[in-house]
This record gives C-alpha cells, structure tokens and sequence, in this order.
C-alpha cells in the first residue's frame, strides 16, 4: 500500500519523459510534494518546488532534503554533450551522485528511466553507460530500485531530431507487425510506469522491460 502525500524528487523534469512525470506526479492525489532539480525554473505550482542546480557541485546544494522516492530521467545525446566524457558524466555520473545524495539523506527508493539494452559489457557505448550506471545503483543499498528500460521514446521533444522522428514514424506505421519489444514506447507510458514504480516501491530491484511499456 503506498502512502499518502509522497515526497517526490525529480531530476530531468524538462526532458521528454521527465515532463510527462512531472504532470502526472502533480496531479496524483498520491504525491504531496514534489521537488525538481533543474538548471532552469519551471512553472509554478502548489505541489512543486524548483532548486536551481549545477550538478558539478551538486553535492553543495542544501535546499532539498529527504523524498520518500527519487525518479531520475536525466540525459543527453552525444550530439548535445559533444564527448564520450561529457556524455558519461550526465549519463552516469550525475544520476548516480544524486542518488548516493538522497541515500543519505534517508530516501530509499530509486527509480531510473535507463534504455533498452543496458548491460555493462555491451560493445556499444550508450548501453554500456547505461548498464554501468545500472550497476552502479546497485551498490548504494536502496530497499526498492526500479530499472525501466524503454526502447524509442514516442514524445515530443524539444530539440530537432530528423532521423529519430523518420525512425518513429516508420515504426508507428509498422507497430501491429512488430515483436513489444521492439515497438515505439509512448513517453507518458513510462512516464506512468516510472511514477507507479515510485509510490508503490517493490522490495529489492526490478527491471521493467520495453514490452511492458508498449
């Protein structure tokens, strides 16, 4: 049974998916409060409070204390970062320093929008930062971790990517013929999925696939 006015706090709420938490978070009866980090303000609500970051110094903020559950869809794309590195640090880096942040501070739930095919000896890069990052979660000692594992995200975004919207395109056309896994995950699905994930926490960790997302 999940508790009543849940604590929220939320890293990526301007991305695709990180939005579609947000809205629904703050209309669940469910969630009392909901705190975003954020490099820019977002609208007002009665619900929300917005801490302005720098996640390089993260560790330095003290504006946001103890949630009940963390659910981070922080990320990038290699073209935005512009290196390996800089790509790693907003991938891995920073959701991990978030949460080893909120497990002392006595969260102990955490739920990552990670990807498809995550898996730390994966040849190609995204995965294997994902995967690590994955593995990574692991050892903080959360009593509940949710690893969700969409496959293409279906949602409007606020950058321009012709090809991805070329590659959604075809696959909404071919959806009906395609294996789950492999088809187009609507945005506010995961989002539904991540926020589920957060106010009723399972035991240990769970990975949710791109087929239950569908």
């Amino acid at each position: 049974m999940s508790k009543a006015s849940q604590n929220l706090l939320l890293v990526g709420a301007t991305g695709v998916v990180g939005r579609q938490v947000l809205a629904q978070a703050l209309l669940d009866p469910r969630v009392g409060t909901v705190t975003a980090l954020s490099r820019r303000e977002l609208p007002p609500h009665p619900k929300l409070t917005t801490v302005s970051v720098d996640f390089e110094h993260l560790d330095a903020v003290a504006a946001w204390g103890r949630a009940d559950a963390v659910i981070c869809t922080l990320g990038t794309t290699m073209r935005r970062a512009g290196s390996r590195s800089a790509f790693y640090r907003v991938d891995h880096d920073y959701p991990l320093l978030v949460a080893r942040l909120a497990y002392a501070r006595g969260t102990r739930t955490y739920v990552l929008n990670s990807a498809i095919g995550a898996d730390a000896r994966s040849h190609f890069f995204y995965n294997r930062v994902k995967g690590e990052l994955e593995d990574a979660l692991r050892q903080v000692g959360f009593d509940a971790l949710a690893l969700v594992r969409p496959g293409l995200i279906d949602g409007d975004r606020s950058e321009s990517r012709p090809a991805e919207r070329m590659m959604l395109a075809a696959l909404r056309t071919a959806a009906p013929l395609l294996p789950r896994r492999w088809r187009p995950n609507p945005a506010a699905r995961i989002a539904s999925v991540l926020l589920g994930a957060a106010l009723l926490p399972s035991p240990g960790v769970k990975v949710i696939a791109a087929e239950q997302m569908v």
